[in-house]
């Protein structure tokens, strides 16, 4: 947002689909974080409609790049870097994708790419079928989700988001909540001293100032203070790029990472 990029990407995406609507979802991205990119674009994408074409300019360079990935899922459509980011949103392989090939005599920057999704995007918008664009793969970069660990008696999840009110997102759904609970009572541990034993519906659950944890509207764990900073007052981190390139990636997280819940 403080540059040029954003507002010249957006005037070559007129250029070519002078009649879309154009729309931002977020450009505050940790740099290169794939898990806080996967909850947003998830969450974000899964109120579009039908036919939404979504540029997802994220790490576009982690390697030399010589082809850009369309992919068709949940009757929409993703354009991004073959990072593995792709199988993250769609949590496995998408439904279908094509690889546009670079020309060679192109420069490799941002615009090259947006320059490749946005006429792909056009031909999409006139009614053609993904598979008109090229032929159909399955030979993409794979990436796994971040996933809680799980026990009979706990779930321990990993924080990958910190939202403008420094809100803590955890990789802990409702769902998985549920299955691991039971109807149990249950003790949620973060930074080894502070605890929390009960979920709340809404902020206002708590006095100011105090602790609560809730299912935010996207369905994920969120550890929060009313009208408070819980991520500054409690010293909590995301979770790092670097930790997923070590094989002892889980090991390497510190309590100031992860959220625990034990049931009893």
């Amino acid at each position: 947002m403080q540059d040029y990029l954003v507002g010249a990407i957006k005037g070559q995406l007129w250029q070519y689909c002078p009649e879309c609507h154009v729309t931002d979802i977020t450009h505050h991205i940790s740099p290169f974080n794939l898990p806080q990119a996967t909850y947003i674009c998830k969450s974000a994408f899964a109120y579009f409609p039908l036919g939404t074409f979504h540029f997802v300019l994220i790490n576009l360079f982690d390697r030399r790049p010589d082809h850009v990935l369309v992919a068709e899922h949940n009757g929409q459509y993703i354009g991004c870097a073959d990072n593995g980011l792709l199988t993250m949103i769609a949590g496995g392989m998408p439904e279908k994708v094509i690889k546009i090939p670079l020309d060679k005599n192109a420069p490799k920057n941002t615009f090259t790419i947006i320059h490749l999704l946005a006429s792909a995007a056009r031909e999409l918008s006139r009614g053609k079928a993904l598979g008109e664009l090229g032929p159909l793969t399955q030979s993409i970069n794979v990436k796994n989700n971040l996933q809680p660990l799980v026990g009979d008696d706990f779930i321990e999840g990993q924080i990958i988001h910190i939202d403008s009110f420094e809100n803590v997102v955890v990789n802990i759904t409702r769902e998985q909540f549920d299955a691991q609970c039971k109807k149990r009572r249950f003790r949620i541990f973060f930074r080894r001293d502070e605890v929390i034993s009960q979920i709340s519906e809404t902020y206002a659950d708590v006095p100011e100032g105090q602790k609560l944890a809730l299912f935010n509207a996207a369905g994920y764990l969120e550890i929060a203070i009313n009208k408070g900073n819980a991520a500054g007052l409690f010293g909590l981190q995301g979770f790092r790029r670097d930790q997923l390139t070590q094989p002892s990636g889980y090991q390497q997280l510190s309590y100031y990472q992860t959220v625990r819940i034990i049931f009893q």
